[in-house]
C-alpha cells in the first residue's frame, strides 16, 4: 500500500510544487474583494491542474499497463490508487466550480460590486506582431466554447464518478456507466489546454502538464475503443462446471483456445463470461502445467456471479484478459504463512498446486477460515495441501471459533521468521495486519491481495 500512496501523494505534491514555481502570487492587494479576486486566478489554475493530472493519471491506469505492476504492488494496488485519483479529480473539480461561480454567487448575496467585463478584442491592434494576434485571437475565441464545455463535463463527471463509488449499483451498470468517462475526460483535456494560462506551457509545470494530458488523451481513445488490455486477451471454452452448493461457489474449468502466457500462482485474470456484463477479475486456482487449462473459483455474492450456475455450461466460450497481480509468495524469507478467507482460498489452492510441481520446500502454514463447512470440498483441499508439503489448519466459524493474530502465533511459533499472505475479506485483512504488527511483524511482510477492484 505504501507504493500507492507515495504515488498518489507524490503526483500531487509534484503538480503543486511545479505551479507554485511559476511564482503565481505576485503583490496581491488588501481588502475585500480585490484581495480575493486577485487570489482565485491562481487558485483556479492550480485546482484545474490537479484535477486533469489526476484524470490523465487515472485513464492511464485505466488500461492495465503491466509495466507498473512491479512498482505498485501489482494491478490491484493500481486499481486502488486510480480510485483514490478518481476521488481526488472529484474534490478538486468541485473546488474548482465553486472558486470559478464564486463572483456569480458574491454578487447575488450583495457582498461585491458586479464586474464590468472588457472585450476580448480591446487593445489587440496594440499587441505587436499580426500572426501573434491572429493566434491570440483564435485562442480567445476558443475560451468561451471551452468554458462551456467544462461546466457539463464537470456535472459529467459529478454524476459518473458518484455512480463509480455507489457500492450497490450493480457491476454491469457500473461498467457500462464508467466506459462514458474516457469521453467526458477528453472534453476536459480541451477545456483544461485552451485555459491553462498561455505562460505555463513554456515552463516545468507546463511540460509535466503536456506529458499527463498527452498519455491520458493517448490511453482514452484505447479504452473506449474496448482496446485496452486487448494484447493480453484469449478466448476459451468452458470444460467443465461444478458448483460448491455449501459453500456457493461454482468451480469453472476453462480450456483456452488461442495463446496464453505461463502465469504464476497466485495471479488472477479478467473473464468474460457474458459481454453485457463485461469482465470481472477472478483469481486462477489452478497452476501452469502448459495444458492452457485454467480454473477459476466464483463465490456468488451478487446477482451475476450468483446466476452462473443457472447460466453456465459446458462448451460456453468465455474470453480471457491476463495474467495480472503480483501476490505470487515471492520471498526471500525461510516460511511463509498463508490465510484465506472465504473465496480469498482461490490463490492458495493455485500455490498448493506449484509447490507440487516444484522444489520450493520452505515450511508453509496456510489457514483458510470458512463460514461454512463443504467436507468434499475441504478433503481435496486437505489431500493438495498433503501432497504440497503444507501444513493445513482449517478453521469453521460455528465450530473453531474466529481466527485471531494470537491463534496465529499459537500455532506457528517461529511465524516471525518468515512472512504472512493473506486474501480475503479487506476488514479481516486489515485487523490482522494491525495485530500482527502489534505482535512484531514488519510492515513490508504482510502481503495482502486488495479483494475488490472497484
Amino acid at each position: 500500500m505504501r507504493a500507492i500512496q507515495v504515488a498518489w501523494l507524490g503526483l500531487l505534491a509534484l503538480v503543486a510544487a511545479l505551479w507554485a514555481s511559476t511564482g503565481p502570487f505576485h503583490a496581491l492587494p488588501s481588502g475585500w474583494p480585490a484581495g480575493w479576486m486577485a487570489l482565485r486566478p491562481p487558485l483556479i489554475q492550480l485546482t484545474g491542474m490537479l484535477t486533469i493530472a489526476a484524470m490523465s493519471v487515472a485513464m492511464l491506469l485505466a488500461t492495465r499497463p503491466v509495466l507498473l505492476e512491479p512498482w505498485l504492488g501489482g494491478l490491484d494496488k493500481m486499481y486502488r490508487l486510480h480510485k483514490w485519483l478518481g476521488i481526488t479529480a472529484l474534490v478538486m473539480a468541485i473546488v474548482h466550480w465553486v472558486i470559478t461561480q464564486s463572483p456569480k454567487w458574491l454578487v447575488g448575496l450583495g457582498w461585491m460590486p458586479p464586474r464590468v467585463r472588457v472585450p476580448a478584442n480591446v487593445g489587440s491592434e496594440l499587441t505587436g506582431d499580426a500572426a501573434r494576434n491572429a493566434a491570440g485571437s483564435l485562442w480567445r475565441a476558443l475560451r468561451e466554447p471551452a468554458e462551456g464545455l467544462g461546466e457539463w463535463a464537470f456535472y459529467a463527471v459529478l454524476l459518473l464518478l458518484a455512480l463509480a463509488l455507489w457500492r450497490r449499483l450493480p457491476y454491469r451498470w457500473f461498467f457500462q456507466t464508467h466506459r462514458l468517462l474516457p469521453v467526458v475526460f477528453l472534453v476536459l483535456v480541451f477545456h483544461a489546454v485552451v485555459l491553462i494560462q498561455a505562460g505555463s506551457w513554456s515552463q516545468p509545470i507546463g511540460w509535466l502538464m503536456a506529458l499527463l494530458v498527452g498519455s491520458g488523451s493517448v490511453a482514452a481513445p484505447l479504452i473506449l475503443l474496448g482496446l485496452a488490455g486487448r494484447s493480453r486477451q484469449a478466448v476459451g471454452e468452458v470444460e467443465a462446471v461444478e458448483l460448491h452448493a455449501a459453500l456457493q461457489v461454482l468451480e469453472v474449468t476453462v480450456q483456452i483456445k488461442s495463446r496464453w502466457p505461463a502465469h504464476q500462482a497466485g495471479q488472477f485474470a479478467f473473464v468474460s463470461f457474458d459481454d453485457h456484463e463485461g469482465p470481472h477479475p477472478f483469481s486462477i486456482s489452478s497452476a501452469w502445467t502448459g495444458d492452457r487449462r485454467l480454473v477459476f473459483l466464483v463465490k456468488g455474492l451478487g446477482d451475476y456471479t450468483r446466476s452462473l450456475p443457472a447460466r453456465l455450461k459446458v462448451g460456453d466460450l468465455v474470453r480471457i484478459e491476463g495474467p495480472y497481480g503480483q501476490f505470487r509468495f515471492a520471498s526471500d524469507k525461510p516460511r511463509q504463512t498463508w490465510v484465506g478467507g472465504g473465496i480469498g482460498i482461490t490463490p492458495f489452492i493455485a500455490g498448493l498446486l506449484a509447490r507440487e510441481q516444484g522444489r520450493d520446500r520452505r515450511p508453509v502454514d496456510l489457514f483458510y477460515c470458512s463460514s461454512q463447512s463443504d467436507e468434499p470440498a475441504f478433503d481435496r483441499l486437505r489431500l493438495a495441501a498433503e501432497r504440497a508439503a503444507v501444513r493445513l489448519h482449517l478453521m469453521v466459524d460455528g465450530a473453531d471459533g474466529r481466527f485471531s493474530a494470537a491463534r496465529l502465533a499459537q500455532a506457528v511459533p517461529d511465524w516471525r521468521d518468515g512472512d504472512v499472505w493473506f486474501c480475503g475479506p479487506a476488514g479481516f485483512g486489515q485487523a490482522l495486519r494491525h495485530d500482527l504488527m502489534a505482535l512484531g511483524l514488519r510492515r513490508r511482510d504482510f502481503h495482502q491481495e486488495l479483494f475488490n477492484l472497484r
